[in-house]
This record gives C-alpha cells, structure tokens and sequence, in this order.
C-alpha cells in the first residue's frame, strides 16, 4: 500500500511540474518532410492543442476525427490551433500521411518515430492532448480519450479566454 501511494504521489509531482513548463525543442519531421522545432510552435500569442496519437490506436483516431468537427469554431473563437504528434514507429510510420490524407485533417501532423518528444513530455501512452497557452506554458492535459472529452478541452481554452 505505501508503495503504491508513492508511486501515485511521483505521478502526481511529476505531472504537476510538467504542466508548469513549456513545450520541450525537439525537431520533428513534418509528413511533407520538412523539419518542425515543436518549441517554435507555442507561445505565439495563440492556444496551442497538442495531441499525441498513432495510427494503430482507435481511441486516438477518434479523438482526432470529433477534434476536426470543432477546429475550425475553436480557431475562430480562442485562435487555436491543433498538431498532431504521431509516435508510429519505423514499421508503421508510412500509413501516417495515407491515413491522414484519407481523413482529410488540416492539422499539423509531425512524425514522432524514436519518440523524443512524447518522452520528454512524460507521454506514455495514447491517446494524450496536452493545451498549451498563448504563452507557451502546459495549462491542461488529458489522457486517454471519450467521446465528449472535446468538450472538456472546450471549457478549457474558455477559461484561458478570461
């Protein structure tokens, strides 16, 4: 039982000072191949909505598909803006872009294949949507996805409105 509580106690701290930070400098490829430092993303006056996902995760898709529903409102009201982060590995990173362009996302879609980024945002596995502020700083993260959680990531970029 005390070893359990640690290790909830460690989850929480660790957490709670990632949403005190930015977004880690890591370059990524873009599915256009051009190299994206995911640092220069934020901060640029603009809600930031980064979502980690894989092609193999049905949540994932899901989540991202009800997101496309919203992006076009939510960029208009709050100036947000959506990248989705895969983590496909080197077996399955070329279905990214066909399935992307079957789904037609106008997103950002970087490629995270050793999976540096999601490392060094704590992600472990998916689907994880991390809000960035305008500022560039962690405000929000969800783990895991339902369907009406965009809702939740809806009162969440309210709130940095206020």
């Amino acid at each position: 039982m005390k070893k359990h509580f640690i290790l909830t106690l460690s989850l929480a701290i660790a957490s709670l000072t990632l949403v005190a930070q930015g977004v880690p400098s890591v370059k990524l490829k873009s599915t256009d191949g051009k190299t994206v430092d995911t640092a220069t993303l934020v901060g640029k006056g603009k809600p930031v909505i980064i979502s980690f996902w894989a092609t193999w995760c049905s949540p994932c898709k899901r989540e991202l598909n009800n997101y496309l529903e919203h992006a076009e409102d939510w960029k208009e009201e709050f100036g947000a803006e959506i990248i989705a982060v895969s983590i496909d590995d080197q077996r399955t990173v070329t279905r990214v872009a066909p399935y992307v362009n079957s789904v037609e996302w106008d997103y950002l879609v970087l490629l995270d294949s050793n999976k540096d980024l999601a490392r060094a945002m704590q992600v472990i596995n998916v689907p994880h949507t991390f809000l960035v502020d305008a500022s560039g700083k962690i405000v929000w993260q969800n783990n895991n996805y339902s369907d009406g959680d965009e809702e939740e990531l809806y009162d969440q970029l309210k709130k940095l409105k206020k």
